[in-house]
């Protein structure tokens, strides 16, 4: 077993400065030297019960390839780890490793191996040294369609492409990507990186269809298995009083059209969805309203604040709740919280208040849980006066609802949270690889 990790601590890349970060939509986390990087690959303990390979949704083996990436092998280390993720440059940029949460050393020392950046590392490695190839399939004579480009979509696309289906993508957008390109702010994932993979799916013969709406009950004739990745595209709302007021809006009108944006798009003065000048209130305490603010920042707003429902997590590194190798829901801090932001929780929203037609606060009440005698959710009560809280933006930040599906016939398969309801994009790719995998069963099955 290696030892390293007795004498070297995890080191993490960090972010930009805040006063330089939050006037652009670069890219807000930095990068180790080369040096560094292998330094930190070589804690891995090489256990003998790697748990991170459970806690993988992919079923990725850190061990293996941070080895390959502490000797400065960066060929073996991308083999190593494109065998079980597609496309490693998304998620060593927005997974929230839950490989690293089971890692051993976390469970020792709160010092886990930095998997999520090595795997950044060694995608880039991999792409500057041209160890990255275009592939050409034999093709087997058989078609699947996919509907759906975001993460999920994309996987099984690319998992069949190779198998050598023509793969087929359908996709409502004006490009691929899904929540990857119209959801997570540049700042996270600049969307050059999602191009550069399309430009090779391209060349492997994927035929991409955009602008393309597909009625789920009626899909394309012509292909021998389907898959449906389309997503969960209906956020939750929130039926309160005052709701119709202007200002108000769910989180992803302003994230996908921002991006839009950044990405060359034009909008009327009156479709903006701007936080320029104004107060924010972000209602929802999940990664989609971290990224609200983050972005409110960044048009230039006077004021964030975020309200949660649900009660604070407890302050990390344990959850006693949630025990290691599992995933801790522990109190988080993102970038965009150090960014500035009034945080709080168990608080309700009653009213959205208005004058004119436009929003100018928030009326809320802050409560406690109970526990139901008859078990299941817990009873909610007030625990304070209504206050306002003043704002003229308001975004909706809640989550989404899982989409019904259709009763399809044997050969159309969904994938990612079409399937699952609203999860991880490192699970949706997981998803995706299952996908393609059955289809390809299922086809083989058929045609014996």
């Amino acid at each position: 077993m290696n030892n390293k990790f007795l004498t070297i601590h995890r080191q993490e890349a960090g972010y930009r400065p805040i006063h330089d970060r939050i006037h652009d939509f670069g890219e807000v986390e930095q990068t180790l030297n080369s040096k560094d990087r292998r330094t930190q690959a070589s804690r891995c303990m090489d256990c003998g019960v790697p748990f991170c390979h459970w806690a993988c949704p992919l079923g990725n083996k850190p061990p293996e390839w941070n080895d390959a990436l502490s000797k400065g092998d960066y060929e073996t280390a991308y083999r190593l780890l494109n065998d079980t993720n597609d496309f490693p440059e998304f998620t060593g940029r927005i997974c929230p490793a839950l490989c690293e949460k089971a890692c051993v050393l976390n469970l020792m020392s709160h010092e886990p191996t930095t998997n999520r950046e090595n795997e950044a590392a060694i995608t880039e490695m991999a792409f500057q040294e041209n160890l990255v190839h275009v592939v050409q399939p034999v093709r087997n004579g058989r078609r699947v369609a996919v509907i759906g480009a975001g993460p999920a979509g994309l996987v099984a696309a690319n998992r069949l492409n190779r198998m050598g289906y023509a793969v087929t993508v359908f996709e409502r957008c004006e490009n691929a990507g899904g929540l990857l390109r119209y959801g997570i702010p540049n700042f996270k994932l600049n969307k050059a990186i999602i191009d550069r993979r399309l430009h090779l799916l391209y060349e492997e013969g994927i035929d991409f269809r955009y602008g393309e709406d597909i009625d789920l009950t009626s899909l394309p004739e012509g292909y021998d298995a389907y898959v449906v990745s389309t997503g969960t595209p209906t956020a939750r709302d929130l039926p309160v009083p005052g709701r119709e007021l202007r200002g108000v809006h769910f989180a992803l009108d302003m994230l996908s059209q921002q991006n839009r944006i950044l990405a060359g798009t034009d909008f009327k003065k009156d479709e903006l969805v701007n936080a320029r000048d104004k107060d924010v209130l972000v209602i929802g305490g999940g990664d989609t309203g971290s990224d609200c603010i983050g972005t409110a920042h960044r048009q230039g707003c006077r004021s964030v604040t975020q309200i949660e429902i649900m009660p604070k997590p407890p302050v990390g590194p344990d959850d006693p709740h949630n025990p290691w190798p599992n995933y801790p829901r522990t109190f988080k801090t993102t970038s965009s919280h150090e960014e500035g932001c009034t945080r709080r929780w168990n608080v309700n929203t009653l009213e959205f208040i208005g004058k004119d037609g436009r929003l100018t606060g928030v009326k809320v009440q802050e409560i406690k849980w109970k526990p139901n005698p008859d078990g299941g959710r817990p009873i909610m009560e007030p625990a304070g006066k209504p206050e306002v809280i003043k704002c003229e933006l308001a975004l909706l930040a809640m989550g989404f609802v899982k989409p019904e599906m259709p009763q399809f016939a044997d050969n159309v398969f969904t994938a990612g949270d079409a399937a699952t309801g609203a999860s991880l994009v490192v699970r949706a790719m997981a998803g995706g690889r299952k996908a393609a995998a059955d289809i390809d069963n299922y086809l083989n099955a058929t045609n014996k």
